[in-house]
């Protein structure tokens, strides 16, 4: 059997996405067994400004109400999920659209009751995955879970994180539009958890990546072995495999000191 990667695009990156991208999701799949698991956030904005739907937000996590729940499925698991389905088979890698609520894939429970239907992963079904797999499709998931048939709205970084925990991933990939985390105009080739809350307390990471790190850390803590901060707008892995980014290990105090290079 071989070794699984889950890679995980946010929303905003989906319309970015050009050849070089799908020339190393050729590359990663003939390596690889791949699972995809994509956000929506800036067309489901979009959506919910066209509709005059109001659009709340705290510590990070859309306020899901019933009306917005709509609109949330609406997207991620339709126009989304299929345009970034579309896009794959178009490149001859063969890709089957679903969400967390078919078949029961992503089982939740709600988060706290100020953010209406937001649900955390319970409970993957995973034969789902590895039947799609088996027969050599990449699954691609829209984060969407389901709890005695109410739908929830469930973010994608951490519905990436359980699924990779889940199938025992090798690795998991966050697609972002910069090289990784930077230092001193240096790519941090590789942190751990304390080095990386370092940084952010020193000023160091800051703005758009703090919330990428952060995501990757709470990975970690959910069960992943190694995350990997890459670029989706340029190569990101060699020709012979190796990662072109920012790889996040759990570590500990006194695990040593990051690695860097040098932005070409």
């Amino acid at each position: 059997m071989r070794e699984r990667i889950v890679i995980k695009c946010g929303g905003s990156m989906l319309d970015r996405l050009g050849e070089t991208f799908f020339q190393c999701m050729k590359q990663i799949a003939q390596m690889y067994d791949v699972i995809v698991v994509h956000g929506g956030g800036p067309e489901i904005d979009a959506m919910l400004r066209k509709l005059s739907i109001p659009i709340e937000k705290k510590d990070g996590l859309r306020v899901t109400t019933a009306e917005v729940m709509k609109i949330v499925q609406m997207v991620l698991c339709g126009s989304t999920n299929k345009t970034f389905v579309s896009k794959l088979n178009e490149q001859k890698l063969e890709a089957i659209g679903l969400s967390g609520c078919d078949g029961g894939l992503l089982q939740v429970a709600p988060l706290e009751a100020q953010f209406g239907f937001v649900g955390e992963v319970k409970f993957v079904r995973t034969t789902i995955l590895q039947c799609l797999l088996a027969n050599q499709f990449i699954p691609v998931v829209a984060p969407v879970g389901v709890m005695d048939g109410q739908l929830y709205n469930v973010n994608a970084d951490t519905a990436a994180a359980a699924i990779a925990t889940a199938i025992n991933a090798k690795k998991l990939i966050f697609i972002t539009d910069v090289d990784g985390v930077i230092n001193k105009e240096k790519l941090i080739e590789k942190a751990n958890k304390q080095q990386l809350l370092e940084l952010i307390d020193m000023g160091t990471i800051t703005g758009g990546m703090i919330p990428k790190v952060k995501a990757a850390l709470a990975s970690l803590e959910l069960g992943v072995k190694d995350v990997v901060i890459v670029n989706g707008t340029q190569s990101f892995l060699t020709d012979k495999g190796e990662w072109i980014g920012t790889i996040v290990t759990k570590g500990g105090r006194g695990s040593g000191t990051a690695c860097f290079s040098n932005i070409q």
